[in-house]
């Protein structure tokens, strides 16, 4: 029983930052930036691990895409930084680490690869060139990493917050 019990808590706990990330993200966004995703990505990271956090911004990417209406730079720009701030956090378990795959994925991979995927999408070319998205996305990830490096500061003082981290990172050295 005990099994299926951890598995139940891990599913809610993603369930609850799915619905966390969709909620804030249109709530809080600059035109162009959605940096609440990145907080989101980061906490994220730092909480769940890489496996869940992609899975996380996948999720909430398609459902942004779906009912909101944003176009694909929604999955672009998340899921690079969910995995890189997953594998980020795993390597060396900080914090700031976790930011700098944030940075990493979503402002310099996920930013290049949503000029063709945005190409691809309208149909059309212009005159803009691949780093027509990084200063947005990359100030998105900044403002998120300073915004859940706060959170996450203020949350680790929590006992309940290190019992959920340490429920999915069962087995590692925390």
């Amino acid at each position: 029983m005990k099994v299926k019990s951890e598995k139940t808590k891990k599913l809610t706990i993603l369930a609850m930052m799915i619905a966390i990330d969709f909620v804030l993200s249109p709530l809080f966004r600059i035109e162009g930036m959605a940096p609440m995703s990145s907080v989101v990505n980061v906490i994220g990271a730092v909480i769940m691990g890489p496996l869940y956090v992609t899975i996380m911004a996948s999720v909430c990417g398609i459902l942004r895409m779906v009912l909101l209406g944003i176009p694909p730079l929604a999955l672009t720009g998340a899921i690079f930084g969910a995995l890189f701030a997953g594998i980020f956090y795993r390597i060396r378990r900080h914090r700031l680490a976790a930011i700098l795959g944030e940075v990493v994925g979503t402002g310099v991979i996920g930013s290049l690869l949503s000029y063709p995927v945005m190409v691809w999408f309208t149909g059309t070319r212009s005159n803009l060139f691949w780093f027509v998205y990084t200063p947005r996305f990359l100030g998105a990830t900044l403002i998120g990493g300073v915004i859940a490096y706060i959170i996450i500061t203020r949350l680790k003082r929590i006992t309940r917050f290190q019992q959920t981290i340490q429920l999915f990172w069962k087995g590692e050295s925390e």
